[in-house]
């Protein structure tokens, strides 16, 4: 089984300037339960009682995304017994964009790029990315990741999916992830119906995949029938084979432990797409 979307982090190792900031309130919540090291040790001591045997380790904001990069491809290195892929950070907006691929291509473990879109409403609804979704540069950098053969994590809320689908639309050789099943923040009826509507736009396009990852961030004290209207959802709209599990952690340990994650997950997702969600599609789009 393959965990699509999860970040390490060791604070000694790799500065990471959100998450060392003190008494600072994130629109996931309060981040100091999670202001430690979470090594891979951690982590498999998380997920692996529950069969899994690899994962997609996700850039997490380092100060400087190469060495953070660097720091991931030497655990894959060290690890072996765990089939562990990355996706790091490069910024689409800069014409300079190849030079960082360039880079990062002396490291067998990178498989794709996340740069996000926006995070959540308000103040973190915005990015240089989103301010230029439009340009020519953006366009020409993403062709560039897919000539390269990597893919595209795309993190966005459902109010900037309409741009997103106009310039994703353009590019379908290139494999795109969408992070958190687009990051429902509204869980009110409403919101999950224009969530819904949105989400169409992404799902239409044959080159989306959706992660179903991240559904405790705008839900902290969830139930099992909080996440099934958006599991049901996403499975309707890209069919199991285009969609994969992510948890998140450590992020989504704030909200819960892995066990009562998975046993969410095994409950609400059929029993005959198991096998599909939970390693076959992350190993087909992420060529693990």
């Amino acid at each position: 089984m393959i965990d699509a979307h999860h970040h390490l982090w060791n604070l000694s190792a790799v500065r990471y300037p959100w998450l060392e900031e003190k008494s600072v309130m994130r629109f996931f919540g309060d981040p100091t339960a999670i202001q430690k090291n979470y090594l891979v040790n951690d982590f498999q001591a998380d997920c692996q009682s529950h069969g899994f045997r690899g994962s997609v380790h996700i850039q997490v904001g380092a100060k400087d995304p190469i060495e953070e990069a660097i720091w991931i491809d030497d655990i894959t290195k060290n690890h072996p017994d765990w089939h562990m892929k990355q996706v790091v950070f490069c910024d689409l907006t800069k014409p300079e964009m190849l030079s960082e691929i360039e880079k990062l291509e002396k490291l067998p473990s990178v498989a794709g790029v996340r740069q996000i879109l926006s995070r959540a409403p308000g103040k973190e609804a915005g990015s240089v990315f989103l301010d230029n979704i439009a340009s020519p540069i953006v366009l020409k950098n993403l062709k560039i990741l897919s000539r390269q053969g990597y893919t595209f994590d795309l993190q966005l809320i459902p109010e900037a999916m309409g741009q997103a689908s106009l310039l994703f639309e353009k590019v379908p050789e290139l494999k795109v992830a969408l992070c958190h099943a687009g990051s429902p923040h509204d869980r009110t009826k409403e919101g999950i119906k224009y969530w819904q509507k949105e989400l169409k736009l992404l799902s239409s396009l044959s080159n989306v995949t959706c992660k179903i990852s991240g559904l405790g961030m705008f839900k902290h004290n969830w139930t099992i029938e909080d996440f099934r209207p958006i599991i049901e959802i996403c499975l309707d709209q890209f069919g199991s084979n285009r969609c994969m599990f992510g948890s998140n952690f450590p992020v989504d340990s704030l909200y819960s432990d892995y066990n009562s994650l998975m046993s969410a997950f095994r409950t609400l997702i059929p029993k005959s797409s198991h096998e599909t969600i939970f390693k076959n599609t992350a190993c087909q789009f992420y060529s693990m």
